[in-house]
Order: structure tokens, then sequence, then C-alpha cells
């Protein structure tokens, strides 16, 4: 795992210090306790390195004594002497701690670790040690653990064999790593924040969007969206060692009536219902742990409100209750009680427990919160107090799923000292009602205004009225006049230019075949004599002739790995299935030559090894994986456009110095910074490695120049003509940037004072840092704008373009939210990957969707002026940047509709291609026009009937509910007030709204909460 160091690498220097503090705790407990039972010796082995996650008290030992997990390792603890047996490089790394031991009187003896016998001679000799430490030697170890691996089953099998008296001591060693010294704890706390952000900016923002854009989202997306970015911290703009986080579990999500509330659990792929929803994740850095449960509510009832307060309050108690010198029960009863008190029902439903002890386990079993744990709590030790209620009941609900539910709250939590209130890890994440509790639209209520939706909430006894807004109508109704008027005149000429692309691509030969290879012109083996020989009747990866064999009928049957599209192993009572899937299909060439054959789809195999199972899994997916990637790699570079070469400048060169390259090289190893410089043709990127990459004038598209400025990296962009490889990946971006910023964030950085003289200095430093990097950027596209390319490359009229951002705004154009802008252009993204460039001169039109006055959100579509080619996107932009988007592409004369829904383009774009004439004569891109199609729908519904007058008396009643919320309230409206308001200026009209907001009450902002889709 990321967190897991080896300690097998050179160089790793121990931290001797905190490892004498350890060796004092764990010899004074060993020596005081009257929990140790008597134990002369304690043993303490490890395995081998897992694939998966796993807490073990072995494994926390090394971790919590030395910082480093050490695998094939025994350490025997002896009431004189520490036996440490190892490899080599291992035993060299221990030496370190000898003169630390020694301070102790303890001897530190080495045993190497013989390669020929497997370590057995030295195993031996440890238990010859283990037998000489009392007279009566009795032996310490954990017993539920069985470390994996030859070298730990051989040392169980030799202590199974001499008949040791042996001990369980899992809860002595708990006791002893429970107290965090403060350095654990600011690890702890490092995990708190990494969590804090992923739950805020991710896990919310996730189930907001799901909830908010309707969108079928399955509980393991959601998860695998949560872990991806956790796992890279910068994406969340947390400032940690990617190298040191980790999770401590996968996320889990849960909905839908179904809640197991363990960690241990795996989230579905059902899609997320709309109702509870439950979330829980934990992180780690430095291999220490944080966790956090939350509960989600949509369009909750009193009672679930209800039971979520009762809930919120027992959970508190049981914080409060974490303090030093009391009981650890304490926290159970106090939780028991407040449900108790308020209802029975409830009181039923809590779990056995409310947490468990947390630290380098996420879950430590030794120290539960339980009624019947009465340890002592002291200062420092850390839980994950967790209040679970399972299994309540929504009868109100309309389907089976929201019937059941389950409320589900978790934090971590420290045990202050005496006197102090216990301190929350994870209390940067809204657990209050108004922040989890989520209220949507009826969809037959009232719309109501977006700007209420955008604007911040007034404050209290102050009533914001939407008459009241200080904006000059008459000027904004002018420009929307004169924006649809330019609207009109660009719909012909985007008509036009879809109907020529249409032509010259129905003119132009555009048949072709794909890159990659055709299953009849594979073949795993050209001769029977060739199939693999097998000792035994099972699976068989062949990774040379890229192909699985498979028994079947007693016969090993290959299949090449192309053929094959995934596999799998799950287990089921004692046996273990690997499931193997074939592609099918009519797309998949086997289909479409024999239509009428029947294909096997599916294959099934019993085995009761796991280890197999789980191996044959493995070499299936990596084979297949990478025979792809290789096909992929040698596909792209047979498309590539062959570059000039490459005319080194004699004379003065510009260079830009220590500069980094997105996409990196590839390789392993550290990265480095490397220099950007100009030649006669191109330019040249070159690290202290040797690494190269060349970029030539003439194949770059455009370039741009974005300097620091609420951001931390200056860059240049290149977009270009033709693709390049970089590493084994094709690419039509190349960027070199320089951070502005030290990436360091420090966890006080929320509590210091604005007047704190290092604040300021630090501060006046970044400051200087970011103007020195811009100046130097600056210059250097000066200097090859008027020394290069102006004077030698003036036909490609290159220029570097620098956004504009005060006409930026925000939405996802890949994976996650980031600051979009337009430059002359382009419109353009470029400090998250993958890069978004949108080349202004390439787009045709734009619609943008989801467009409503009770949605936060919309979307922005390019329809590309090559209609052979896939629209863009960009999503979840906020309603408040909507006027904004609207006038600049007025001012670039584009052409845009709107529309309240998103249109399935991969069809429109179909049917368009059909039939490009009979689309340009039915109106073209003009069916996209939301307006005219209601208003001549309106007309059709005129001309066909006149209503009666109980007709006429309905239609003013719908009129009426689809009026806004401040005029649906006045009753006592009379025609002949509009006549007498005729003649009234702006401040009388807007004295008379005042006067009416008042009369209207609190009735309407009752009205106006209900209605809203927002957090309660």
């Amino acid at each position: 795992m990321a967190d897991e160091k080896t300690a097998t690498k050179k160089a790793v220097e121990l931290d001797t210090k905190r490892f004498g503090a350890k060796l004092d705790a764990l010899y004074s407990s060993w020596k005081d306790s009257e929990h140790w039972k008597g134990v002369s010796a304690i043993v303490i082995p490890t395995g081998e390195a897992a694939d998966d996650i796993r807490y073990w008290k072995t494994s926390s030992l090394f971790l919590w004594m030395l910082g480093y997990e050490f695998t094939d390792t025994i350490l025997v603890f002896t009431r004189s002497a520490i036996h440490a047996l190892a490899g080599q490089k291992k035993l060299s790394i221990l030496e370190q701690l000898k003169e630390t031991c020694a301070e102790r009187n303890l001897a530190l003896e080495m045993h190497l670790k013989s390669k020929a016998e497997g370590g057995v001679p030295q195993m031996e000799e440890l238990l010859r040690v283990i037998k000489k430490s009392a007279d009566d030697p009795i032996v310490g170890r954990v017993l539920k653990e069985n470390p994996s691996g030859r070298f730990a089953e051989t040392w169980a099998g030799l202590m199974e064999d001499a008949q040791l008296k042996t001990v369980d001591i899992g809860q002595n060693l708990g006791e002893i790593l429970l107290p965090k010294d403060s350095d654990e704890i600011i690890n702890m706390k490092k995990a708190a924040l990494l969590l804090t952000n992923a739950m805020n900016k991710k896990a919310v923002t996730e189930i907001e969007n799901t909830i908010d854009q309707e969108k079928k989202v399955t509980h393991a997306q959601l998860a695998d969206r949560l872990e991806a970015v956790i796992l890279e911290p910068s994406k969340i703009d947390v400032k940690l060692k990617k190298d040191a986080v980790d999770i401590a579990y996968s996320p889990i999500f849960e909905s839908g009536g179904e809640y197991t509330l363990k960690v241990s659990s795996i989230s579905s792929g059902k899609p997320m219902d709309y109702g509870v929803i439950v979330c829980q994740t934990g992180t780690r850095y430095a291999s220490y742990c944080s966790n956090i449960g939350r509960t989600y509510f949509v369009n909750p009832t009193k009672e679930k409100e209800s039971n979520y307060a009762i809930a919120f309050e027992a959970h508190e108690a049981a914080v409060k209750s974490l303090v030093e010198g009391s009981k650890a029960s304490n926290a159970y009863n106090a939780a028991l009680n407040v449900l108790k008190q308020k209802d029975e029902n409830l009181a039923s439903k809590l779990g056995k427990n409310v947490g468990t002890a947390i630290g380098l386990e996420i879950r430590d079993n030794t120290q539960v919160l339980s009624s019947s744990n009465d340890n002592i709590l002291k200062a420092g030790m850390t839980f994950n107090v967790a209040l679970s209620l399972n299994k309540l009941t929504d009868e109100t609900a309309d389907d089976e799923s929201g019937k059941s539910y389950a409320i589900f709250i978790s934090d971590t939590v420290i045990v202050p000292p005496v006197g102090k209130p216990s301190e929350v890890l994870t209390v940067g994440v809204p657990k209050d009602w108004r922040e989890i509790a989520y209220y949507l639209k009826d969809e037959e209520g009232e719309e109501f205004s977006g700007d209420d939706e955008v604007q911040p909430e007034p404050q209290v006894g102050i009533r914001k009225s939407a008459r009241t807004e200080q904006i000059d109508f008459k000027a904004r109704e002018e420009e929307r006049r004169r924006q649809k008027e330019n609207q009109e005149e660009l719909l012909e000429k985007v008509n036009q230019a879809t109907l020529s692309i249409l032509d010259k691509s129905n003119n132009q030969n555009t048949a072709g075949g794909g890159t990659s290879r055709k299953i009849s012109e594979i073949v795993s083996y050209k001769d029977i004599s060739d199939v693999k020989r097998v000792h035994h009747f099972a699976i068989q990866v062949d990774n040379r002739s890229e192909t699985v064999l498979l028994p079947i009928y007693g016969i090993m049957v290959p299949f090449h790995i192309l053929t094959i599209k995934n596999a799998s192993a799950t287990q089921e009572n004692e046996h273990y299935f690997i499931r193997i899937n074939f592609n099918v299909g009519s797309s998949w060439e086997p289909g479409s030559l024999y239509p009428n054959m029947a294909c096997v789809k599916e294959m099934s195999f019993r085995t009761a090894n796991a280890s197999h199972a789980t191996s044959i899994v493995r070499d299936i997916k990596t084979l297949r994986s990478l025979i792809l990637q290789r096909d992929k790699e040698k596909a792209e570079r047979a498309t590539l456009v062959k570059q000039e070469k490459l005319i080194l400048a004699k004379n003065r060169v510009h260079v830009l110095k220590e500069v980094w390259m997105r996409p990196a090289f590839a390789g392993k190893g550290r990265k480095m910074p490397g220099n950007l410089t100009a030649h006669v043709n191109g330019f040249r990127y070159q690290t202290p490695k040797g690494e190269e990459l060349d970029v030539m004038y003439r194949n770059i598209k455009h370039a741009f120049f974005q300097p620091a400025e609420n951001d931390m990296t200056t860059l240049v962009h290149f977009h270009l003509i033709n693709p390049i490889m970089i590493g084994k990946k094709k690419t039509l971006d190349v960027q070199f940037y320089s951070q502005v910023i030290d990436t360091i964030q420090t966890l006080d950085a929320g509590r210091r004072s604005m007047y704190d003289p290092d604040e300021i200095e630090e501060e006046q430093r970044e400051r200087e840092r970011r103007n020195q990097i811009n100046k130097e950027f600056s210059q250097f596209i000066k200097r090859v704008q008027q020394d290069i390319w102006e004077r030698d490359y003036g036909d490609l009229n290159l220029e570097f373009e620098i956004p504009f951002r005060e006409l930026g705004f925000h939405g996802v154009p890949a994976r996650s939210t980031t600051f979009i802008m337009p430059t002359v252009n382009c419109l353009i993204e470029l400090t998250e990957m993958p890069f978004t460039v949108i080349p202004l001169s390439e787009v045709n039109l734009v619609n943008l969707e989801r467009v409503g006055f009770n949605l936060r959100n919309f979307d922005m579509i390019f329809i590309w002026k090559d209609i052979n080619r896939e629209v863009s996107r960009i999503d979840t932009i906020p309603s408040h940047s909507l006027e904004t988007i609207k006038d600049w592409l007025t001012s670039i004369e584009m052409k845009y509709y709107e529309s309240k829904v998103n249109l399935n383009w991969k069809n429109i774009l179909k049917s368009i291609k059909e039939d490009p004439e009979g689309f340009v004569e039915s109106g073209g891109w003009n069916f996209l026009d939301a307006d005219q199609t209601d208003s001549e729908e309106e007309m059709e519904e005129e001309s066909e009937f006149e209503p009666s007058d109980d007709a006429a008396e309905e239609s003013e009643d719908l009129e009426s509910s689809d009026e806004s919320v401040v005029e649906s309230d006045e009753d006592d409206f009379e025609p002949e007030d509009d006549e007498e308001e005729e003649g009234l200026d702006w401040d009388e009209l807007e004295m008379q709204a005042r006067k009416e907001d008042r009369e209207r009450g609190y009735n309407s902002d009752e009205e106006d909460r209900s209605r809203k889709k927002r957090r309660h």
C-alpha cells in the first residue's frame, strides 16, 4: 500500500529516539501489568507483503516502534535481550538500534536468515532462546493472526512442533498502542485533513450533483470516484505527500433500504437511491487512520428529522463522555440514555457498541466502546465514535426500498486531558440537519427565482424581494433585444456551414479500417506441438503466446487473450469460482462474420485453492492490459505525422529554466525539472537526466501564457496541429510550468493571526516569488514572439494568448470542477489534466442545456463545424455564470441556444448526416430554439379550438399557478390597477412593492423555503 514503507531500501534512517520511547513503554507495561499472565518471551513475526489492506497487531507494532513495516522478519523480546531474524538488508538497518538497546541494558542480537535453508537453523536457535527465557517459559503472541508466506508459515510450524505454552497478548499490545504521542496525533490530524476535504469537495458534491441532475450513479462508482481523489490529494487542494497517503478501506455508499454500516462492507453496483444515503470512508497518513460517517436525507419526513435530531444528540453525548479518567463504557451508556429518554424504539435499534479505538488500525477491537468495557481512558487515546441505528421504518414511503432506512454518524475523537473538551478531528465535515437534508422542488409546484439559489441567504430579519434588485431593467432589456437580433442573423450562417461540411463529407471517401488487430488474424499456436505442456489439469496463462488455456472435457483449449473480455474470482462457501467472460455481440468480428452461430459468452470454473483463483485472475488481467496497451501504442505510432528535424540555434538562445512538463516523461524514478530552449525552428525541452522533447513551431496551433494570480502555477501551453508521442502516449497538448507557491499546508494555518510577523513575511516571500516567475515567463514569451515568430514565421500568425479571467467560470470539462477561461481564439482550462482547449474557429454553435430557474447548474455543449466529430461539453456550470457566458458568446458572434433538458446528441447528429438537405429545409439548427417551439405549439392549440367559459377559468387558474411566488399572493388583483400604475415612476413603484412585501408577511417566506431545492 502507499503508506506501507518498506524497510529494505538503502539509506533508511530509523528514529532511535522514537524507538527508545516506544521500547520503554513496552517493557514498562510488560513489567508492571498484571494482564501479561507470566509471559517470559514476546514473539512478533511478520510475513510477506499483502496486496490487500490488512490491520494486524504484529505489523502495527513494527510501525509503532520503527516507523517502518518489515516483511519476513521475526522479533523475540526477552527480559534481557531482543533477537531479530531477517535478511541482510533488514539487519543492517536494525544495527542502528544497538546503542539505544544497550542504554536500557538490553542486548540486540542479530540472526541472519540463511537462504539455502529458508532460515530454519536460525528459527531453531530462536526457539532455544525462548526456552531459556524462564524455567517454565510462556510465549506471548497474537494468536488470531497468521502471517502468510513461506517464511512465516515455516516459523508457525516450528512453534507448533515445539509445543510451548502460549498466551494471547493482542489485548496487551492494543493497550500499549492506544495512547498517541504528539507525532502520532499530527499524523492522524493530517489524515483527518485529507478526509475532510475529500468529503466536502468530492463525496458531498457527487451526491448533490447526482440528486440535482437525477443521474443513475451506482454506489460503487461513487466509491471509486471518492477513492481516486483521496489517493491524489492535490485534486482536492490538500498539500500532503502523495506517497504517505492511502485509503483506510474502500469508501462505502449505501442507500435504498440496504444498510450494513460496517467498514468491512463493499459498495454495491446498485444505483444510488434518492432517499437516505449513508457514506463512510477512512484515510491514512503515514499509516495512521482517521474515519468518518455521515447520513444524508432527500425529501425527509418530519419523523426522520426528529429521529436524526435524537441520534445527533446521542452521538454528541458519547463524544463528550470521552475524557481522561472515565470508563470506556460511559460513551455507550451516555448515548443509550439519550435514546431511552427520547424514544425507546430508537434505543432498541442501537448497535452493541458506539465505536472502537483507532490509530494504526482502523478498528482496534481490543478497545470497544461498549457497555462491558470498564477500562480507564487516558489522554491521547483516539476513538472512532460511531453511532448506528439500523432497520428504522418509514411507512409513508412510496416504494419498498424507502420503507427501511438507517442513521449513521461517525467521527474521529481524541481523549483530552482533565478539564478540556474532547477534540473531534473530523469536525470540518458538517452533520447538523440543515447541512445534510435536501428538499427537492415538487414537479407540480411553482418555479422559484434562480437568483435566490445563487445569492447568499439574507440576514435574519431582512427580507429580500425580487422587485428591489438594483438593476437597470430598461438597459438590460435593450441588451437582450440586441443579443436576440444578433442570434437570428447568425442562424443562416451556421446552417450553411453545416450543409457545406456535410456535402464535403459525402463527396469524400471516408472509408477506412481500424488499426487494431482482427481476431481472424490472430493465432495462438501455429501447431499443436507448440501448445504449452501442463503438469496438472487447471487453468494456465501462457504469456509467451498471449493465450489462456482452459480445461474443457479433459482437453486444454487455448483462447487468445484478446477474445477474453474480463475475469473475476468469487467465493461461495468453501469454494472459489473463476468466471471468464468472452467478447461477443454483432460489433465483435466473429459475431458479424457468423451472425447465426451461437457464441460462448461466459465460462465458470470451481477450485478450492483461493490463492490459485486469485493468481489466475490477476495474470489474465495483467496480460490483457499489457497486450491492449501494446496494440494501442503501436496503432498510435502508425498514425503519427513525421516532424521536421530541430535546427539548433548557434547564436543567442532564449531559455526558460527550471520548469516542469506535463504530460511528464514516462519511466520510474524521481522526476526533475528541465530547461525549455527556443531554437531556429522549434522548442527543445531537456532535463538533467538527458530526456528530450522537441516541439516544432509549424506544429503549434495555439500557444497560451497563463500567469499565476490566484493559483499556484505559471505556465506556457502549446496546442498542436498533429499529435506527438511523449513516452508511450500520443498527445495534442504539451505544457511547461513552474510552481510559484510551496505546496505545503500546515495544520495550524487556519489559526494563525493576520498580524503574525512570520505569516506576513511568508506572504511577502510568496508574492515576490510569484512576481519573479511571472516576469521570467513574460520575458521569455516576449522574446520568442518578437525575435523568432514575428520575424521568421509571420505566415503562421503565432501569438501567445493570455486568458481573460474576468470572463471565466467554473465547470466540469472532464473529471472535476475547474476554472475555465476564454482567450481570443479558444476556451481553455490548463491547470488540471486532461487539458481542455476548444478552438472557437472550429465550433459551429453552442447549446446551453438544463437552463431553468429551479436548477443551480447548467451544461454547455459545443457542436463542431465538422459534423462527424463528437460534441464537446462542459458540465455543472453555476447558474450565476449564465448571463456572463451569453454576453461573451454574443461578443464573439457565436450562435447559441438554450434548452431545459439534456439532448441525445449522438442520435441528433446521426439523423442530420442521413438527411442534410432536409435538415436545412426544415429550419436547420432552429429546432433547438425552445421559445419558438413553445410559441408554435400555443398557436396550434389556439387554432384548434375555442375554450369554453369553464376551460377559460381553468386556464386562468393554471396561469396563476405558473406565476412567480411574489405575484401568486395578490388575491385582490383588479384590472383598474394597471391603468393607474402606468403613470407611476420608478421610485413610486419601488415604494408600492415594499408595501406589498410587508403585507404578505411570513407566509411567502415559508412557501419559498418549501419550494426551494437547497440545504435545509
